[in-house]
């Protein structure tokens, strides 16, 4: 394709010709002009190169994490003997949110070398998905030419819950950081006092874990992991009924927005919870439902559960169905005979939902200890806020207020008959469930 130089260039032609209606010598002047830059043009598409001269590579984790940015690396590597630039378009799926406003990227690579892209995409929606080509465009050698060629890259790749802020945990944990992360911390694997095991020492392990005697043994560094002194049980229940699907709009600091799912915002915050669960040596069960039980994975110890829970969260899906939390508790209570700590994520609803709640979540004491998280309304906090003095803006104020206050009622109705809570924002839920479950660890409640 031609490039915006060769139309500037080309105008001339023109403009000669319409000047050669009162200096006829420009006219030969210009015709030669325009056979020198068709001649030009030719020979500056052909020094362009072909797709060849370029190697083409995507790189990115094999399981991308819902809701957070996921980086991907586009390689390009150059074999032609002259710097090369241009711009790049990747073929991503709908679901895919781009935060880098850089659509295309721009690029240049130095002759017979390579250069690194970096971009990240925020996927919306848990499963499979599949990357498309990548279209590669670069300039002839004198910017009068555009060639293009697109690269056969396309991939299946598996959007996860976010897996990035188990990274991060365990990054944090093993340098004693985890306050920076908004966690309060407890004893966890590796800190509690009863031996577990011995592995090899990492750069990131505190010094204090150093197991000298093995270390001089083995004739390298090695650590010593401990175990909390008793392991307790965590019952987690996922509603995926109808007002779970409903989608949370999110402004994030760098001013872009987006909009997830309230399951997929619980998903990401169960899977954190699990993790940090199973670190500290509790075991982990599972229930989804809605207006029937769609699974039930008992607590249990071992390294493969975890994989077993990511796996069936990976594939949950919300329903158009309102939820039976009747049901769903009755068969808790059923296949939960010891003691656990049951956290529910749900939405308040309406009054049917409230009722049920204040029927059931109640019936699990004294056996279990019931902890509720339900999901904040943005939107009824900005109706709240709006002061508008019109009739439309007073009308809507009052009933964000009564909704408000309705639900302040029930979440207190439960406190007072035993049900914890928690009612928080769907970007800050994810910390708040697991400072709450270790406040309720430290006090060895559960």
């Amino acid at each position: 394709m031609l490039t915006l130089r060769w139309y500037l260039l080309a105008l001339l032609l023109p403009i000669g010709l319409l000047i050669a209606e009162w200096i006829p010598v420009v006219q030969t002047v210009a015709l030669v002009y325009g056979a020198a830059l068709l001649v030009i043009t030719w020979l500056d598409r052909r020094g362009a190169g072909t797709a060849r001269q370029l190697v083409i590579e995507r790189t990115h984790d094999q399981k991308l994490s819902l809701g957070v940015p996921n980086p991907i690396h586009v390689i390009l590597q150059n074999r032609s003997s002259r710097k090369l630039k241009g711009i790049i378009r990747d073929d991503l799926p709908l679901d895919f949110h781009t935060d880098d406003h850089l659509d295309p990227l721009t690029w240049e690579c130095p002759p017979r070398d390579s250069t690194t892209l970096t971009y990240h995409v925020r996927p919306l929606h848990r499963g499979k998905f599949a990357l498309g080509a990548v279209h590669v465009r670069w300039e002839s050698p004198l910017g009068l030419v555009m060639r293009q060629a697109a690269y056969p890259l396309g991939r299946e790749v598996r959007v996860y819950p976010n897996l990035y802020e188990i990274r991060k945990y365990e990054l944090l944990v093993r340098r004693d950081q985890l306050a920076g992360m908004g966690v309060r911390t407890v004893k966890a694997r590796g800190e509690g006092t009863s031996f577990a095991s011995l592995r090899d020492y990492t750069p990131d392990d505190q010094y204090r874990s150093i197991n000298w005697k093995a270390t001089a043994r083995r004739a390298k560094p090695i650590s010593t992991d401990y175990e909390p002194e008793r392991s307790q049980r965590i019952m987690i229940m996922i509603d995926v009924g109808r007002m779970m699907r409903s989608p949370i709009r999110v402004d994030d600091a760098g001013g872009l927005s987006w909009s997830m799912a309230k399951v997929d915002f619980v998903i990401n915050s169960v899977l954190l919870l699990s993790y940090v669960a199973r670190r500290t040596g509790d075991q982990v069960g599972l229930m989804v439902f809605a207006d029937r039980v769609q699974q039930f994975i008992a607590p249990s110890p071992g390294g493969d559960h975890f994989q077993k829970l990511l796996e069936a969260m990976y594939a949950l899906e919300s329903q158009p169905v309102e939820s039976d939390y009747g049901r769903a508790i009755t068969m808790l209570r059923a296949q939960q005979k010891k003691r656990a700590l049951v956290v529910l994520f749900t939405d308040l609803s309406g009054k049917r939902a409230s009722d049920l709640l204040l029927r059931y979540m109640p019936s699990l004491l004294p056996h279990h200890l019931p902890l509720l998280v339900t999901i904040r309304d943005p939107a009824l906090d900005q109706v709240v806020a709006d002061r508008g003095e019109d009739s439309d803006a007073v009308y809507q104020r009052a009933v964000a207020e009564q909704m408000i206050n309705e639900r302040r009622l029930l979440l207190d109705s439960l406190e007072r008959r035993g049900v914890l809570t928690v009612d928080i924002d769907a970007e800050q839920m994810s910390m708040a469930v697991v400072n709450r479950y270790l406040q309720l660890k430290r006090r060895d409640i559960g």
